[in-house]
């Protein structure tokens, strides 16, 4: 079963204030997330990890009349946003939670966990195509 889990920082800024750690606490943020996505590859469990840009540079883009694409944005003043993603593949929904879990526990500024909230959704596949 495929789950993404999703890390929403949780202030508007888009940078949940990074900027404002020391570098020691921003590059032990780093580690654990280095730290992380290698037991997952170790446990034959990753898929896919990305960090996602601010939502300052977000756009929604829908297609106009005459197919175009349409923009909207930017979204800095969101109270929550997307902040970066992992696709794991694991042997059951419980699994996912416990690995997002220890995602939302990486450290913040003292070393102290953010608990940032992670939303787990499986991931679907479509049919089988024809051959």
């Amino acid at each position: 079963m495929k789950f993404m889990m999703m890390m929403h920082a949780p202030r508007g800024t888009g940078d949940y204030k990074v900027n404002e750690w020391s570098p020691q606490d921003f590059q032990a943020h780093i580690g654990f997330m280095h730290q992380f996505n290698k037991e997952l590859m170790t446990a034959g469990e990753w898929v896919d990890a990305q960090g996602l840009a601010a939502p300052g540079e977000a756009r929604l883009v829908r297609a106009g009349k005459d197919g175009a694409p349409v923009t909207d944005g930017p979204f800095a003043e969101a109270k929550e946003f997307l902040a970066g993603f992992w696709i794991v593949e694991v042997d059951s929904p419980e699994r996912a939670y416990q690995l997002a879990a220890k995602a939302s526990a990486a450290p913040g500024p003292g070393g102290v966990p953010l608990n940032m909230p992670i939303e787990v959704r499986q991931v679907m596949s479509g049919p089988p195509k024809d051959s």
